[in-house]
Formats: structure tokens, C-alpha cells, sequence
């Protein structure tokens, strides 16, 4: 399972302008803002910008400066294959350390949505006895209880972040990432074609 929200792209029009500096080409700047506020690219910037896309890395600067901040929860297991990308990536996250304990265990805080129905009723023991580990720690604040549930805690545990990234970042996350096993990164890569202008500077499409 993988839940995405809160997703904004930023910096469009100072990325474009950052683009043309190079050539001195402002003047051929013919982008504009619509009525509902978001900034579309005119066809020379967006023919600009997709001969610097399909020109490599080296060429494509300002697509460093398009930045993208959202809200992902997902489990542990996909956290951990996620934290491989550690450069132009930011992210805070819900503090499992200092909140473990703050509600009771459900099996909606956790994925189990590949799971059989077998593994399912053996999940909901796991859950059972979280719950009677966390009840523990607060009846007793005995952090032997608390270490119980953190070591105890199965990696389909969700958590959630807010992550920041650049569009050169997710280029080289999306097609890393695009035919993995992992349902989660499918998911993940799905909402990465629906950015602005994903097809054009992203997958680099026609």
C-alpha cells in the first residue's frame, strides 16, 4: 500500500528563466500564468526545454530547480528500498520513536493488502499482542515493554513523510523504479507522469 497526497510542484517560471541564461534568451520567454494561478510554458520554453531534457544531465540543469514537496505513507519495506536515494531528497517523517505508543494498534496502520487471508489471521495475532505491549508501557513506562514493540514491529508498518525532490531526482527514480516487483513503486511512479509537464521533461517523451 502506498497513499500519496499533498503533492505541489514550485519553481517552474525561475527554473525556465534559469534555463535561458546560457544564451541570453530571455526575450524568447513566452510562458504565463493561467487563471487558476499555475504557470504553463509557452512553446518556445517548452520547446527549450524539452530539446535540454533529450541534451543529458549536463544540459538539463534547471530541471534541478523544479522542486516537488508531497505527503507519502507507506510501509517500512518500502521506506527502506526509498532511502537508496539520498541525493537532492529531503524528507521528515512521523516519529515512530516518540509515538509507537500514542494509539491503540489497528490492521489499517499497517499493509496487508498481498497478504492471504492465512497470513491475515496470523497478522491480527501480531497486532493482538502490539496492542498488549503498548498497554504495558503505558501502565508501567517500563522501556523493556517499549523496545519489545519497536524490535517486534513488522516492516509492513506505515509510515508517513513529507518528502521533497527535484525533476532530475524523479527521472532517475522513475526508470529505476518503473518495473519493480514492489506493487508500491508502480503506485509511486504512476504519480510521478501525472507532475506538470511529466511527460515532456520527465519520461522525455514527444
Amino acid at each position: 500500500m502506498l497513499k500519496i497526497e499533498r503533492d505541489s510542484v514550485m519553481n517552474l517560471e525561475n527554473a525556465m528563466r534559469g534555463a535561458r541564461n546560457p544564451m541570453n534568451s530571455w526575450n524568447r520567454m513566452d510562458s504565463y500564468y493561467d487563471e487558476e494561478g499555475n504557470y504553463q510554458l509557452g512553446e518556445n520554453d517548452l520547446d527549450l526545454a524539452k530539446r535540454l531534457r533529450k541534451a543529458g544531465s549536463d544540459h538539463r540543469k534547471f530541471m534541478r530547480q523544479i522542486f516537488v514537496s508531497v505527503d507519502i505513507t507507506a510501509p517500512l519495506y518500502w521506506w527502506k528500498e526509498y532511502d537508496t536515494y539520498k541525493v537532492a531528497t529531503v524528507a521528515n517523517s512521523t516519529s515512530t520513536m516518540h509515538k509507537i505508543h500514542s494509539k491503540p494498534f489497528e490492521m489499517e496502520d499497517f499493509s496487508c493488502d498481498h497478504m492471504s487471508e492465512n497470513t491475515k489471521k496470523e497478522m491480527e495475532k501480531v497486532i493482538a499482542y502490539l496492542e498488549v505491549l503498548r498497554n504495558q508501557y503505558l501502565e508501567t513506562k517500563d522501556k523493556q515493554y517499549w523496545y519489545d514493540m519497536i524490535q517486534f514491529l513488522p516492516s509492513s508498518y506505515n509510515q508517513m513523510r513529507t518528502c521533497s525532490f527535484n525533476y532530475e531526482t524523479l527521472v532517475n527514480i522513475y526508470f529505476s523504479r518503473k518495473n519493480h516487483k514492489l506493487e508500491e513503486w508502480h503506485t509511486f511512479c504512476h504519480w510521478i507522469e501525472t507532475l506538470p509537464y511529466a511527460k515532456e521533461l520527465i519520461l522525455g517523451e514527444e
